[in-house]
């Protein structure tokens, strides 16, 4: 009998231009919580879809409870027990709770028909045994982000999965939802679930790990006790080499007031919002989920409505009522939902990287192909895109890569005023250290450049002043020599408190 309940050996998986797996082997014990990290491109995402029968290995064995299987396809593999909570969620936000967990495996009656007082019953039965005392037949799309995971989660528990691997399960949720996860990860593994967890935030890997598996360019780098790991040694073993500075903070020379907004409001988000940001500095700006963060920025690009209040760039009052006007006005905003909002996922690389400023790759009534191609390989050197080329779908590419494209793109502007909205989201600690690199470059081009981030180490790592938001309104202007500086006032002035 195998000590382990899936088991990958060997594995090799190849795509046109790119070995995604190279000799890969992981094996994962009934009842414990296994880590697995590495960088963006490193081929989680390949791994996961070998093990859920989304792809099959070119060469290599999967095992379950010791037995080898060959998986044709995903329902192959949930019939075996392996089940995966993807960080895009497959739940479908019209129907109720209990058809999302029962989709394809309704229950019928004798009649033919539908068992839904049966089916209703189990929904509202395993979404309570997860902590979750909610009406089944309500719609997903009336709960929010925690609530649909734990449908997701439901699905897998219901129908016996004998290992559920969750794939950057955090990084859409707040922060009391991030420990009613963790909960729920742990009851989990007491029932003897097998869970194969998959962060790029090392405190949730060993908050929660037994084991953990680091991966590097396709390959198995090590497994270790994460009782045996600390930062150090899983940076290291990620990145190949050691990162002595997460925050590669470079001191910028203040300059000119680039953006100021005075007093803006808008009906139940923003109270009446006003500061300034200079040239030469990055301004973090913090706060609780709902403090109005994004919302501001979305208003202030132009893609929400301001019921009231000014905005000025290089002290002269703009008119910004949609975002082409922003862009015309040089401020480029990099939105938190990339796929959503930041990149045409169907479209290869190459447009997407020049898609903000086509009039400036223009030669004629033509695009220029020499200039594109220079400034694409530029792009993918300076901020180390993993991808077979330039002319690769976008969709293609890892979530990291896919980010790094994204500020590739507004990086292609002539902007001189960089909005990041948590820039570093589901990226590894390696990619995070290439984007603060990229706003340091900025900041020493005397651009301006402020971001929105729910790290409050990255806040304080790379910001120059930090202002923290409220239900709204701004609480604190923090500057980076002041005592206020630090982790404990900033949370203060996020509750409320005052300084």
């Amino acid at each position: 009998m195998s000590e382990y309940i899936v088991e990958l050996r060997d594995t090799t998986k190849r795509f046109p231009g790119v070995v995604a797996l190279r000799g890969m082997h992981i094996g994962i014990r009934p009842g414990e919580i296994h880590g697995l990290i590495g960088e963006n491109g490193a081929g989680k995402s390949t791994l996961i879809k070998v093990l859920t029968g989304v792809h099959r290995p070119d060469e290599g064995h999967i095992l379950v409870n010791g037995q080898e299987v060959h998986f044709r396809n995903p329902n192959e593999a949930k019939d075996a027990g392996i089940a995966c909570v993807y960080q895009e969620l497959n739940i479908v936000k019209l129907l109720s709770i209990t058809d999302n967990i029962f989709i394809g495996r309704t229950i019928e009656k004798k009649s033919r028909l539908l068992d839904y007082k049966k089916m209703h019953q189990m929904a509202h039965d395993v979404m309570l045994s997860l902590g979750q005392d909610v009406d089944p037949q309500k719609p997903c799309g009336n709960f929010g982000m925690g609530v649909q995971q734990m449908v997701e989660i439901a699905k897998a528990v219901l129908f016996d999965a004998k290992l559920i691997i969750m794939d950057e399960p955090t990084s859409s949720l707040g922060e009391n939802e991030v420990g009613q996860l963790m909960d729920t990860v742990r009851e989990l593994k007491a029932r003897g679930i097998a869970i194969l967890f998959v962060s790029h935030k090392l405190e949730e890997l060993f908050e929660l790990c037994d084991r953990v598996t680091v991966m590097r360019d396709g390959e198995w780098i090590c497994t270790e006790d994460i009782a045996d790991m600390d930062n150090d040694k899983l940076i290291q073993a990620m990145v190949g080499r050691s990162l002595s500075n997460l925050f590669p903070k470079v001191q910028g020379q203040r300059g000119a007031e680039a953006l100021r907004v005075e007093h803006l409001k808008s009906a139940g988000v923003l109270r009446d919002i006003s500061f300034a940001a200079y040239r030469g500095e990055i301004l973090g700006f913090s706060g609780l989920v709902g403090a109005g963060r994004t919302e501001t920025f979305r208003a202030i690009f132009g893609a929400d409505p301001l019921d009231s209040g000014k905005i000025y760039l290089d002290g002269k009052e703009a008119r910004i009522r949609a975002p082409l006007d922003a862009v015309r006005q040089k401020v480029a905003f990099l939105t938190e939902d990339r796929k959503g909002q930041g990149l045409v996922m169907s479209q290869p690389v190459k447009t997407n990287l020049i898609l903000a400023n086509m009039r400036g790759f223009r030669k004629g009534p033509w695009l220029d192909e020499r200039q594109i191609r220079e400034a694409v390989a530029g792009n993918i050197k300076s901020l180390s895109i993993k991808t077979p080329s330039a002319d690769e779908t976008v969709s293609k590419l890892s979530g990291g890569n896919q980010q790094k494209v994204v500020i590739g793109k507004w990086v292609n502007t002539d902007a001189e005023v960089f909005i990041f909205d948590e820039p570093t989201r589901g990226i590894d600690v390696g990619a995070k250290i290439e984007v603060y690199n990229v706003m340091n470059r900025l900041v020493k081009e005397g651009k301006c450049v402020i971001m929105i981030s729910s790290e409050l180490p990255e806040i304080l790592g790379m910001s120059d002043r930090v202002i923290v938001m409220r239900e709204g309104r701004v609480m604190a202007d923090i500057g980076r020599d002041s005592v206020h500086f630090n982790a404990e006032d900033i949370m203060k002035a996020a509750w409320g408190g005052a300084l």
